[in-house]
């Protein structure tokens, strides 16, 4: 059984139209829920590498992935002050590190523990996600939270 992404209406295996609202096959998910729609949206965060300059991003990559491994973010910070790349990725890494602590913090309360653990997890996805972004060459935000500025 699949359902309509667009009107949640119930629709037999081998249809290739809704016939509730009209939307094609392309259009209809299996389960009710597209995980993939879901991910996409939730890690579209806006994208700044065409402000930067393409120089910058070249000589500073190393910087940048460096500010994904907790203390090392002040390498970046000191090292690499005029980099406007590299300052990004500094931001989003000591973003990284004050989520640590505060999933540390939590992870002492019995009540959250589960929760904090879960947390743990994502932030480790996000560190993936920024060493990624900075070793190809992009200033993407981070999900949740990227969009948080504490270096400029």
């Amino acid at each position: 059984m699949a359902f309509c992404k667009n009107c949640g209406a119930n629709i037999a295996d081998g249809t290739t139209i809704c016939p509730n609202c009209g939307k094609s096959l392309s259009d209809v998910a299996t389960g009710g829920i597209d995980l993939s729609d879901k991910v996409k949206e939730f890690t579209n965060t806006p994208d700044f590498t065409g402000s930067l300059d393409a120089a910058d991003i070249s000589a500073n990559k190393g910087y940048a992935i460096l500010a994904y491994f907790g203390i090392l973010v002040l390498i970046p910070i000191f090292a690499a002050k005029h980099s406007r790349y590299a300052r990004f990725h500094a931001n989003q890494g000591l973003m990284l590190i004050i989520a640590n602590v505060v999933v540390e913090i939590l992870l002492l309360v019995p009540i959250v523990q589960f929760f904090a653990g879960v947390l743990s997890v994502v932030l480790f996805v996000f560190m993936i996600i920024g060493i990624v972004n900075a070793a190809s060459g992009k200033a993407k935000g981070l999900p949740l939270i990227g969009a948080i500025t504490l270096i400029k």
